[in-house]
């Protein structure tokens, strides 16, 4: 039986994603069955349901996680986009423009940036993350100090990626910017939830592989592992 004592202190603080059980050395399954009440309804409160639900996608359609356009840092995403069509931006967080768990853009990509924010003005520009701006984020603190520091506005929703594209057209037809989610390109670090919301929605999707610190988590392993074998049996991310 699991010993609960044991896992690290910040276990329970930090958002659950699929593969996290792996990355943390605790079997869910197992785990789940031996917190108190607490600790479950923490766990549950953070879990990726999302995320864990949506992969599932993957056994049937695998090339729903494979990206339209693959740079090694956030700083080479062209600009111009290759695709003419795009008319929004849709930005992930953690080792994508900032280093994990950081609120503010990575020093070295400030000028790109800049760039960045004149190709895409105002609300064409949207971070959309996993920790800021959801239900986690207690109060919206984070997102209110991300958006002061990057000056760039974060999406509040309820729903984690990759299920939150609803909750992205909304905010973009809303404000005018696109009528439809092929203007759209998501730019993110991960496969299963960035580049798979990308594909669900039937937008652009651009995968920073190796992001600001090339990460060897076992779930970024995987997926690092699943893309070179898709791309070696000739998969192709649907058009």
């Amino acid at each position: 039986m699991l010993d609960v004592k044991k896992l690290p202190k910040d276990f329970f603080a930090r958002p659950f994603n699929v593969g996290d059980c792996f990355d943390r050395g605790v079997h869910t399954v197992i785990g789940f069955g031996a917190l108190n009440k607490k600790k479950k309804r923490e766990y549950l409160r953070r879990m990726n349901v999302s995320a864990t639900l949506n992969v599932f996608r993957l056994f049937i359609q695998p090339q729903l996680c494979l990206p339209h356009l693959t740079v090694s840092s956030f700083d080479r995403v062209p600009l111009p986009l290759p695709n003419n069509k795009v008319k929004a931006v849709v930005l992930d967080k953690d080792n994508c423009f900032a280093k994990a768990h950081d609120d503010k853009v990575w020093p070295a990509y400030e000028p790109y940036w800049e760039k960045l924010r004149a190709q895409f003005p105002d609300a064409q520009l949207l971070i959309v993350s996993n920790s800021a701006g959801t239900n986690d984020d207690i109060g919206h603190g984070q997102a209110k100090l991300l958006e002061e520091r990057t000056g760039v506005p974060v999406l509040r929703h309820s729903t984690k990626k990759p299920g939150c594209h609803g909750e992205i057209m909304e905010y973009f037809i809303g404000k005018g910017v696109v009528s439809s989610p092929k203007e759209v390109a998501i730019v993110g670090d991960r496969l299963f939830t960035d580049m798979l919301m990308a594909n669900m929605m039937g937008s652009y999707g651009v995968w920073v592989r190796d992001g600001v610190i090339r990460s060897e988590s076992l779930i970024c392993k995987i997926e690092r592992f699943v893309y070179d074998r898709l791309i070696s049996w000739n998969f192709t991310p649907p058009s």
